[in-house]
């Protein structure tokens, strides 16, 4: 039966539990003080060397060669790593699904997408390992591309892996119920084709790995600001070739935020533990945030097909999906599991009882995927609950009604979906009429009205969804058929690790088996075993440290899919009840009572009907340590109890694919009223309502706290964050100029409502919360936006070019301008621009200029030699800065079209470690007259590979400056130069220089 929400009072309030309580929080302290302890704080052990990684420029290529010769005797180097290195002394990393398909933490032979690791220089320091980076050579034959999911299915794809069919990793087909006789049979069939794109929650802090080698005992001590799930010690164990108790993974005491994605570190765990086998050293890598955004992991992009068959009063009565999931280059465990995480839950809060499903994994010339916040619900209730949307529009119905209509019942919890998920608990009906009373939706639709009949867009959004926490480790097996999960044994179950100990001086100390970022677990935890012990949370000490060489764990052990409330805490209370049992019979034996009259309470073990008989908790619990003769016979000690605790709803995958893939189940009523600006289509949320039952709320101002985060990061899925490639594979938001986030002046303040009802399944009756409106919110806001425009089909991001689409139609081709713009060539970032200069001297003295090699490389910036190839062939060694970045490029250029001395014409390549380009320029020389020349230029260029991920407007502008300054040194070698036609250099210098807080 639901329930008030806890109260959030912080009176204390000795006759009130701790739990339910907003405390105020242990963490916050040293985290507010600038005392936190993450990976890059902790001091390194004598010898640690530090590690820099050389990166591919392009999404798909054949390694010609690699020369590393030059980088090995760069100073401070201690070893230089490739490809071939790396795989002697590991083993590739499993695959997610059955087949004969190499995963490497380093391309061996060819690259798969732009910032694969292709090298690793291990050096005295960072600087010193970056330097040598730009000293490895490598030659690519650049391979087609396939970066569209669709497209990598057709048989004329490029294909990635020869083990997989095609680009297929995976494809297959469930049938629960009677869907195709639903569909012959119902009213109408209403269908909706929506794409998902790439985002990711970007963590404050980045990767970081510490790996040190012992020869002497064959084993790896690893530090690293890892999240789990532990499943992935034992694939890294047999990466590096040694079993799992020689493998030592610890993480350090804060981690700074993850939300999935620091699962995603594992492959960089197995290269820098390789290289500090082979420097016999302790190696550090701390990633920066290029190389997260470009190649950590992201959300996977999904193409959706969804039908369904639906009655005359808009009754869904069979659903029909087609996933196509795109894991990026290589299917890396645990994925496909953002596919098949939701399989149990693919009626959503809904009493759908047929279901047909389809789902294809393919692999592309992207970054490969991981988890990241609420992994799977996006995508999939992005899905459906814009399907419920398209139906109440098609039947003319308000689609709050048709919501109501196809929840299930109050009365039918536990309910066992079509598909296998057994939902615990819940009243769906009874928290979408309190969310509507509560929320004002009345208010809201005559809000509505009102805008609109003034000619505003405005409209209103909806979204119900179920949210699993407490993931089956089994699920992940429903990509297998059944004969193929009795091949490989069952797998199943959520176990959770908690341990409480005791010491001699009665203290109480909590260690589990679960890394936080973020989410208070040791305040929580110190409340849960408060109440348990009776004492004050400040008396509970809790560790969340990992040392996989001393602590309790299991495979399941890790901090996600939103199980610590549901699980770890209330393993924790398992734990600390044991002990208290114990304790309890011992009181009874010191104060001669009943073990039934016995109460732990305000810091003393005393009689329930005498309280004057008493002990101090902390003298009792230390009687194990000083006087264990003492015990009653029927007592062990106090010492310590570690509880693995696994519920038994979660089984294996039946034979007809059925199950039940979580644990328990949360449920989210959203509706929000958005207002769209006509002339900037900018969306505005003007109201978000978010109604939550999470089951027992432990500290309400954490679920709170734990809700405003989710909804600010499904914010940025809804309105401004995506993985954006290049036909070429090229990465184009590699910084947060291009890859926009919410700030606190974009993200509006929801309202927040809550009802309880507790789970059967969970020690504490608390269900997951952290990731539900990372599922509700992007979904909830597109319903809104399509509402506002009266449109059927609608696409995330909802930036406001795209709305522009909608609104005012495609945007008209420019009129054709003076400067003739070359065809531009599929994949490339297109870059052009002119000027011209007057320079005191003659046409042919200029001329004889740009055929001067030792004049080449005075003009050319940042040129370190140059090489005459042929009177009109040169190439270049040129370092160059642009923004953050900094490289090292080959160049190759050539003259053609040589009117001397009036024109040429100038083209050529380059390659480097950050990516590649190509141009061309026409030159043009004319006496102006006076005895000096009027020089004219107009180029176009396209660059490439990393050195594209910088952000679109910086490399416009920044290749204005360096072709300026090219012709500005020409001029000036030449006799002088003083006029500029494009731009002012110096003004852009300080613009360029003003977007990274630099001065001039």
């Amino acid at each position: 039966m639901a329930q008030a929400a806890a109260s959030t009072s912080t009176i204390d309030d000795t006759n009130r539990p701790w739990v339910g309580r907003s405390i105020a929080r242990v963490e916050d302290a040293a985290l507010l003080t600038g005392r936190g302890r993450f990976i890059d704080d902790l001091g390194t052990g004598p010898g640690t060397l530090h590690a820099a990684i050389l990166r591919s420029p392009h999404a798909h290529a054949d390694i010609v060669s690699i020369d590393l010769e030059a980088a090995r005797q760069a100073p401070g180097v201690s070893a230089v790593l490739a490809g071939d290195e790396i795989k002697a002394t590991t083993s590739s990393l499993v695959v997610g699904v059955k087949a004969p398909v190499e995963c490497w933490p380093i391309a061996v032979g060819r690259v798969r997408y732009v910032g694969e690791p292709v090298a690793i220089v291990v050096a005295a320091d960072r600087a010193c390992a970056e330097d040598a980076v730009d000293l490895i050579n490598v030659e690519y034959r650049t391979r087609a591309v396939v970066i569209d999911p669709l497209i990598a299915l057709s048989p004329e794809a490029p294909v990635l892996h020869d083990g997989f069919s095609g680009n297929v990793a995976s494809d297959r087909t469930f049938s629960y119920g009677k869907p195709e006789q639903a569909f012959a049979e119902a009213a109408h069939r209403f269908e909706i084709d929506i794409r998902y794109p790439r985002n990711s929650c970007t963590p404050i802090e980045t990767y970081g790995v510490i790996a040190d080698y012992n020869a002497a005992e064959n084993e790896f001590d690893v530090l690293a600001n890892f999240q789990g799930p532990f499943s992935i010690h034992a694939v890294i164990s047999r990466a590096l070739k040694v079993p799992g108790n020689r493998l030592r993974l610890r993480t350090p005491p804060d981690s700074g935020g993850s939300f999935g994605v620091k699962q995603g570190i594992f492959p960089y765990i197995v290269l820098i533990a390789a290289a500090s086998r082979a420097v016999g050293r302790p190696v550090k890598w701390i990633e920066d945030r290029l190389e997260h955004l470009t190649a950590s992991v992201s959300a996977t992009n999904r193409a959706t097909k969804l039908a369904a068959a639906v009655n005359d009063d808009g009754k869904i009565l069979a659903l029909d999906w087609d996933q196509i999931e795109d894991c990026g280059a290589h299917l890396r465990a645990p994925e496909p599991a953002t596919l098949y995480r939701m399989h149990g839950n693919l009626t959503g809060p809904y009493d759908i009882r047929s279901v047909a499903v389809r789902n294809r994994v393919v692999v592309t010339n992207k970054t490969p995927t991981g988890l990241n916040r609420g992994f799977g619900g996006p995508q999939m209730y992005f899905a459906l609950e814009r399907l419920v949307h398209r139906i109440a529009v098609g039947l003319d119905l308000d689609p709050l009604e048709v919501i109501k209509r196809n929840l299930i019942p109050a009365g039918a919890f536990p309910y066992r979906t079509a598909t296998g998920a057994l939902l615990d608990s819940g009243d769906y009906p009874g928290a979408i009429a309190r969310g509507v009373e509560e929320g004002a939706l009345g208010a809201l639709k005559v809000r509505r009205d009102e805008v609109r009949a003034k000619g505003s867009l405005y409209g209103i959004g909806y979204a119900a969804v179920v949210e699993p926490s407490v993931s089956n480790m089994g699920y992940i097996t429903t990509v297998l058929t059944p004969a193929e999960r009795r091949k490989a044994g069952p797998k199943n179950g959520a176990q959770a690790t908690a341990t409480v100990t005791l010491d001699p001086v009665g203290s109480v100390s909590v260690h589990v088996a679960s890394v936080p970022q973020g989410q208070g677990h040791r305040t929580v935890l110190s409340q849960v075993v408060a109440d348990v012990f009776g004492l004050n949370p400040q008396d509970v000490r809790v560790n969340t440290e990992i040392d996989t060489a001393k602590d309790a764990w299991s495979i399941a052990s890790g901090n996600y899919a939103s199980r610590f409330a549901a699980a770890v805490a209330g393993t924790a209370k398992l734990a600390a009840e044991r002990i208290a049992a114990r304790l309890t019979r011992i009181a009874a034996s010191q104060l001669n009572v009943d073990a039934s009259d016995i109460a732990l309470a305000r810091g003393f073990v005393s009689s329930k009907h005498n309280p004057d008989n008493r002990i101090p908790f902390s003298r009792l619990a230390a009687l194990s340590h000083w006087s264990p003769g003492s015990l009653p016979e029927d007592v062990s000690h106090t010492i310590r109890e570690t509880v693995f605790w696994s519920p038994p709803e979660l089984a294996a995958p039946d034979d007809e694919d059925r199950i039940n893939s979580s644990l328990c189940h949360g449920f989210i009523f959203d509706f929000c009223g958005v207002e769209i600006d006509r002339t900037t289509l900018e969306t505005r949320i003007d109201r978000y309502v978010t109604m939550h039952d999470c089951g027992t709320i432990l500290h309400p101002g954490m679920v709170d706290g734990q809700i405003r985060g989710g909804f600010a990061q499904a914010l940025g899925a809804a309105l401004y964050e995506e993985y954006a490639y290049a036909p070429d594979g090229s990465f184009l938001t590699g910084t947060f100029a291009d890859y926009l986030l919410p700030t606190t002046t974009e993200v509006p303040d929801p309202l927040i409502l809550h009802m309880e009802t507790p789970s059967p399944f969970t020690p504490l009756g608390a269900k997951g919360v952290g990731e539900g409106n990372c599922m509700s919110t992007p979904v909830c806001v597109a319903n809104a936006v399509a509402d506002a425009l009266g449109v059927s089909d609608i696409a995330l991001p909802l930036v406001p070019s795209k709305l522009a689409d909608i609104v005012r139609g495609a945007e008209r081709i420019a009129p054709a301008g003076h400067l003739a713009a070359a065809t531009p060539r599929a994949g490339d970032r297109r870059l052009h621009g002119e000027g011209s200069a007057s320079v005191n001297a003659q046409p042919e003295h200029i001329w004889a200029m740009l055929l001067d090699p030792e004049t080449l490389k005075a003009v050319i910036p940042g040129c370190q030699s140059v090489e005459k190839i042929s009177a009109t062939h040169f190439r270049a060694d040129v370092t160059l800065g642009i923004g953050p970045v900094t490289g090292r490029y080959r160049a190759d250029v050539r003259l053609s079209d040589l009117d001397p001395p009036r024109g040429v014409t100038l083209g050529g390549t380059a390659n480097g470690v950050l990516g590649f380009g190509s141009g061309e320029g026409r030159i043009t020389l004319e006496p102006d007259g006076k005895g000096g020349t009027r020089m004219h230029y107009v180029y176009e260029a396209a660059i490439g590979g990393k050195i594209a991920s910088i952000g679109g407007r910086l490399l416009d502008g920044a290749t204005r400056v360096i072709v300026g300054q090219f012709f500005a040194a020409l001029a000036r070698k030449a006799g002088g130069g003083s006029q500029y036609g494009e731009f002012s250099r110096p003004s852009l210098v300080a613009r360029l220089m003003a977007m990274f807080g630099g001065r001039r």
